[in-house]
């Protein structure tokens, strides 16, 4: 049988869509695995959304906007720009594949463009395969990896910090104090590490009531780290001690929100 790759693209009112157009209007041809969502910005796509198709067994994402520089609403794009970067290292911790999604630029007069960049990226998607996600056989280790990044992409402090990127390196803080990029970058990687963890901690103990021995073991971290990220969530009144054996405290999850 052969393997149909379901592909869900979120393409701007002004510049990608109008693209998208085009190619209908012009009779060039393109795949049908794409299902289109108009947005007004691709600024507005939120990556939660992104985390949920993907979760949902989606086989790829595809994100189109104007051309930098050319955005109707000045720098919608620059924030797309700096949200897919961001989600892609997110996707890449749980274990998908950071491939199955993609940002390309389309004007309003690239209907060939268009064309292409979807016939491309469904070519790719093929190489890749159906989605560890999809079916009724998915990984449960996966979709619980994909639920702690999503989750993860909800954090206050990485939507801010993707906010303010461009602030804080290019144009600097009210003293003219501007960030480099590779410390801003490692500032960011390591606050999405950490949620992602934080979140990964959640769902094991809402699994299973654990120890910090035992999450250690499975996450494959050093236990310090492991009773930091435990001490964060019992902070947020995320988990609580269940029981102590000997001990040794046991870790559950509370239902309450974070």
């Amino acid at each position: 049988m052969t393997f149909e790759p379901r592909i869900v693209g979120f393409l701007c009112n002004w510049c990608s869509y109008a693209g998208a157009d085009l190619a209908g209007v012009s009779r060039i041809g393109y795949p049908t695995s794409i299902r289109i969502i108009r947005l007004m910005c691709s600024g507005r796509v939120d990556p939660v959304i992104i985390l949920e198709i993907l979760a949902n067994g989606a086989d790829g994402v595809m994100v189109m906007g104007c051309h930098l520089g050319d955005c109707h609403y000045i720098e919608g794009n620059l924030q797309t720009e700096r949200k897919i970067k961001m989600l892609k290292k997110l996707i890449a911790e749980t274990g998908l594949e950071p491939e199955r999604l993609r940002l390309e630029w389309v004007s309003a007069s690239e209907g060939g463009r268009f064309a292409d960049l979807v016939r491309e990226f469904t070519d790719e998607i093929k190489t890749l395969g159906p989605s560890p996600l999809s079916g009724e056989k998915s990984d449960s280790v996966l979709l619980e990896n994909m639920l702690a990044a999503k989750s993860a992409a909800e954090d206050f402090r990485l939507r801010v910090l993707v906010g303010r990127e461009k602030e804080l390196v290019e144009e600097g803080n009210v003293y003219g104090e501007k960030t480099l990029q590779e410390e801003f970058d490692k500032t960011m990687d390591g606050a999405m590490q950490a949620e992602y963890t934080r979140n990964k901690i959640y769902l094991m103990v809402k699994r299973e009531p654990q120890s910090v021995k035992e999450l250690a073991k499975r996450l494959d971290l050093d236990p310090q780290n492991v009773l930091r990220h435990v001490v964060v969530l019992r902070r947020r009144g995320m988990v609580a001690v269940d029981r102590v054996e000997k001990t040794t405290p046991i870790y559950s999850a509370l239902e309450m929100g974070k």
